[in-house]
């Protein structure tokens, strides 16, 4: 009898457990609307058209993912040093905002698979007299976006190793291009497309001058542990881009082929 009791006990312990395992599961199975945090001042992977659209190569294929994957997407803009720790405390569940795959990163948040790969590029203006090989000597101002990898290899590269040059951050590249341009600094140290985006705009008064072989590649990020078990949806949807060409179509459209 004991055992009996003992056994009916144990059944009922399984079916509460799984009874709560599956009300803690079901809310982040059941959600449908994901919201996107993206900085969007960051062309060609996201920013806003004349008409206030969001618009750019990530965007892009976040919305084609949640089309092919079934589910729905809203999204925000927000300061680009901001996104990650908003994703940590559970306010944003997907990060798509040309993000390169670190260790650091991956210390705190979960990456999709790559889907960019870029180096970083050196804008100077057309008339300072700088090339790639006086830029970073000591004196110079260089300019990055707070929180980039930019950033990081100005500190990593130079100013760690003594090279006496000033680190200026942004809170956006494109405010750190305005300094350039209005002489405030002497160099930009950017992603490579997005150096091309900003040169072609301004090609009469700045260029790149230089590439930093770095190696990078962009990851979209969700909060660690995945909760609502996006990554495997977005790598599935990258796949299937791909594979259907839509992919490849993007890529035309924002960086030319």
């Amino acid at each position: 009898m004991v055992k009996r009791k003992m056994g009916l006990i144990l059944a009922v312990v399984v079916f509460t457990a799984v009874l709560l395992g599956s009300s803690v599961i079901s809310p982040a199975a059941e959600k449908k609307v994901y919201i996107v945090a993206s900085d969007i001042s960051w062309p060609p992977f996201e920013w806003k058209d004349e008409a206030g659209n969001y618009v750019g190569f990530d965007l892009d294929v976040m919305r084609e993912i949640a089309k092919l994957q079934g589910y729905e997407i809203e999204i925000v803009d927000i300061a680009f040093d901001s996104i990650i720790p908003g994703v940590v405390a559970g306010k944003y569940d997907i990060a798509a905002s040309g993000f390169t795959i670190t260790a650091k990163r991956e210390e705190v948040i979960d990456f999709s698979g790559p889907y960019y790969s870029s180096d970083q590029a050196v804008l100077i203006r057309k008339d300072s007299g700088l090339n790639i090989g006086t830029v970073f000597s000591e004196g110079h101002k260089l300019g990055a976006q707070t929180g980039t990898t930019g950033a990081d290899w100005i500190k990593t590269n130079l100013v760690e190793k003594g090279v006496k040059v000033e680190l200026k951050l942004y809170e956006t590249y494109p405010l750190a291009v305005l300094d350039l341009i209005n002489k405030n600094i002497d160099a930009v140290i950017q992603d490579e497309p997005a150096s091309r985006a900003s040169a072609a705009k301004e090609k009469k008064r700045i260029e790149i001058t230089g590439i930093i072989v770095t190696g990078e590649e962009f990851g979209f990020l969700v909060k660690d542990g995945d909760p609502y078990g996006l990554l495997p949806k977005i790598n599935e949807g990258m796949l299937k881009l791909r594979a259907s060409g839509e992919w490849d179509k993007l890529i035309a459209k924002y960086f030319g082929g």
